[in-house]
């Protein structure tokens, strides 16, 4: 993700080797002053976009927190444009055209909506920034999605093909994104032995990244302090620390002490790293490495499945195609748990799938995880304080898609947002909500 500075001002701000640009008016990222989402939400101090955690060189993953402030956010000339790219680079010029034309589209929706024209103007101003950006189109993945108002910019490069678009109003559109969001594209895949570790940053559909990890140590031995020997099998081991009671329990128990010290201190150095993250981390090796990383995790998103095999022997590429399956497993025992739980919650009333109950349910903050058809669009808009809904209005200006204000207020009040397609659906409108507790 990407802010997005003036042209009078280009200081860059490095975090691990990732390029991020100072907003203007120059402001931190996140919120001035300590300021928490709820009090952005809550309509106390000025917003400025917030941003997570990102994906190094090809891809920007929206976390929660960063949805949430996307939600969060209320205000005349609210502008979201989703633009198709190629991840090679290759036509970053048109690219960048594209975008140009999708500026004056928005700027055009703007004025006709009344937009104030110092709105209109510092918009206009930050999307021609980034049109600017000329190392900012050098790395791009499969989509871009740009949201912008009168305080900034936020761009997100994502793994998915989605349709061009722009789209104006009083709330960014989200609903593009939310497939990207809910389900697995991207995943980190550590590649672990005993004799090597390495991060990569992974997309079935991109090229593969390492990334750098600061304070990553090289091997086991590096971590011990001790040379490894060989063992009565195949596999080195470490030597022991000689007389005492590591000593006495045995060599190969003293092994175990090393590599998990060695896992340990791989986990702490990838904690700064992952976290703020919601996307999969898939394990590659064998045992014993693999079980003993596992008992020291910390990273609550860790998968079951393993890509089994030697790692020190298995190419970057090749651990790329391994990842495909084990993420399209993952979503569907996911998605079929849910459909599980729906159905049987349904029968005591915790579960509805009634677009006016759904809307209802929501905007009482009842709805801990809600299923959004992709697939449908419903324009209208949803009452603050009952949530019921108006709709056969024309999107633009201050209203919005039914489905969308439903998902910005289910993630307002925590809870889980699910993007499906119309056959994965359980029953047949565009939302499906489990509840936390019965309406009355």
């Amino acid at each position: 993700m990407e802010k997005l500075a003036p042209r009078n001002d280009t200081t860059l701000l490095d975090r691990q080797g990732l390029t991020i640009h100072r907003a203007h008016p120059p402001r931190p990222y996140g919120f001035q002053d300590g300021t928490s989402e709820h009090d952005v939400v809550s309509g106390q101090p000025e917003p400025v976009l917030g941003y997570p955690l990102t994906m190094p060189t090809h891809m920007d993953i929206p976390t929660t927190a960063g949805m949430e402030t996307l939600v969060g956010w209320r205000g005349p000339g609210s502008v979201s444009i989703y633009l198709p790219t190629e991840p090679d680079g290759h036509n970053s010029q048109g690219e960048r055209i594209d975008l140009s034309n999708l500026t004056s589209d928005a700027v055009e929706q703007l004025q006709a909506a009344g937009v104030n024209r110092s709105v209109v103007s510092a918009i206009d101003e930050s999307l021609e920034d980034l049109v600017d950006d000329a190392m900012f189109w050098r790395f791009q993945a499969w989509t871009l999605a740009v949201f912008v108002n009168e305080h900034g910019l936020v761009s997100y490069r994502l793994p998915n093909r989605l349709p061009r678009s722009v789209e104006v109003s009083d709330r960014f559109y989200i609903k593009p994104l939310l497939r990207t969001f809910t389900f697995p594209h991207a995943a980190f895949i550590l590649a672990i032995s005993q004799n090597d570790v390495r991060l990569l940053a992974a997309s079935p559909d991109l090229p593969p990244d390492r990334v750098p990890v600061p304070g990553l140590p090289s091997d086991a031995a590096s971590v011990a302090g001790k040379p490894l020997i060989p063992s009565s099998g195949n596999r080195p081991r470490l030597m022991p620390r000689g007389r005492g009671h590591r000593a006495r329990v045995g060599a190969s128990d003293d092994q175990k002490l090393r590599m998990r010290q060695y896992a340990r201190q791989v986990n702490q150095s990838l904690a700064p790293l992952l976290g703020g993250h919601d996307i999969p981390l898939v394990l590659a090796g064998t045992a014993p490495m693999i079980p003993i990383y596992r008992s020291v995790n910390s990273y609550p998103h860790l998968v079951d499945e393993v890509i089994p095999g030697n790692p020190d022997s298995t190419s970057d590429a090749d651990l790329i195609a391994e990842l495909r399956p084990i993420l399209d497993r993952l979503y569907a025992d996911d998605l079929a748990n849910l459909i599980d739980l729906f159905g049987a919650r349904q029968a005591h009333g915790r579960a509805v799938t009634d677009l006016a109950d759904v809307a209802r349910a929501a905007t009482i903050g009842a709805v801990d995880t809600l299923l959004v058809d992709i697939e449908q669009s419903i324009p209208g808009e949803i009452d603050e304080e009952t949530g019921r809904i108006t709709t056969d209005t024309t999107p633009g200006g201050n209203t919005y898609g039914v489905t969308d204000e439903i998902t910005r207020r289910v993630l307002m009040s925590k809870g889980r947002i699910l993007a499906v397609r119309g056959d994965e659906m359980p029953g047949d409108g565009p939302v499906a909500a489990l509840l936390r507790f019965g309406l009355s």
